[in-house]
């Protein structure tokens, strides 16, 4: 039947979207707002205090990135960390590898700047694209690292065999070092190089962390609650196919 699995698919749906929108609510008047505390991302004040003490920039990438998850968490924590350079007056260095991204990343850098107050620190030089050769990009923010003595590297992004290069230069360089990937293949090697990393969807979750925005907040919840109703489904599935319940089992494939 062409509308075979479309009712279930429908009331997921529906569940989904109202418990959404009363975790948006709630978060909005300050219900239920108890989120797991994070060390890497508590960490970025200590790291980006230190930079400005030591009056050395910030390093910043992406990794490989393209238009992807991954980046759009990569951009909230961009712009944390941005806005709170434009406040300590600390050079944020952010090299980029995607052409296409590179312009976006220029707006969020500038964009956390005008909201600090301070326009006049940004600097359009220390936003810059490098190549969307892995091995060039890779030569690039080595030579950066290294050139300019960064205080902190902050790695948050799609990772792949370039991970412990960055790791490595930062650790030479001198560098407080703050990484988050959902590439799991990459996260050994980041947990083993940097002081702090952000595992899977920690990453994901941190733009609802560090601004408070009660919608990305109520989001973040509401994701938590549907993924409590899916592990109840497959342990009430798995126990009704156990069974052999072939009624049960028709009525939920309808």
């Amino acid at each position: 039947m062409i509308y075979e699995g479309r009712v279930s698919m429908f009331v997921m749906f529906c569940i989904l979207t109202g418990l959404y929108m009363w975790s948006i609510s709630n978060a909005r008047r300050g219900v239920g707002l108890q989120t797991r505390r994070v060390p890497g991302l508590d960490a970025l004040d200590e790291a980006l205090g230190r930079a400005a003490e030591m009056g050395r920039p910030v390093h910043y990438t992406m990794g490989l990135q393209a238009f992807e998850a991954q980046t759009f968490a990569s951009m909230e924590i961009l712009r944390f960390a941005a806005t709170q350079c434009a406040k300590l007056d600390v050079r944020i260095i952010t090299t980029n590898y995607h052409p296409a991204v590179h312009p976006i990343i220029e707006e969020v850098v500038r964009g956390a700047f005008v909201s600090a107050g301070r326009p006049d620190a940004y600097r359009a030089d220390d936003v810059r694209y490098l190549s969307d050769n892995q091995l060039a990009y890779t030569s690039g923010v080595i030579a950066i690292l290294e050139r300019e003595k960064c205080a902190v590297n902050l790695l948050f992004g799609p990772f792949y065999a370039e991970s412990l290069i960055f790791a490595e230069a930062g650790y030479n360089a001198g560098s407080m070092q703050i990484a988050g990937t959902a590439n799991t293949h990459q996260l050994p090697f980041l947990v083993a190089a940097c002081d702090y990393t952000l595992i899977g969807e920690e990453m994901f979750a941190a733009g609802a962390y560090l601004s408070k925005n009660p919608v990305l907040t109520g989001c973040l919840m509401g994701q938590e609650y549907g993924k409590y109703i899916a592990v109840a489904l497959m342990v009430f599935g798995a126990i009704a196919v156990s069974a052999g319940n072939r009624f049960l089992i028709e009525i939920l494939s309808k």
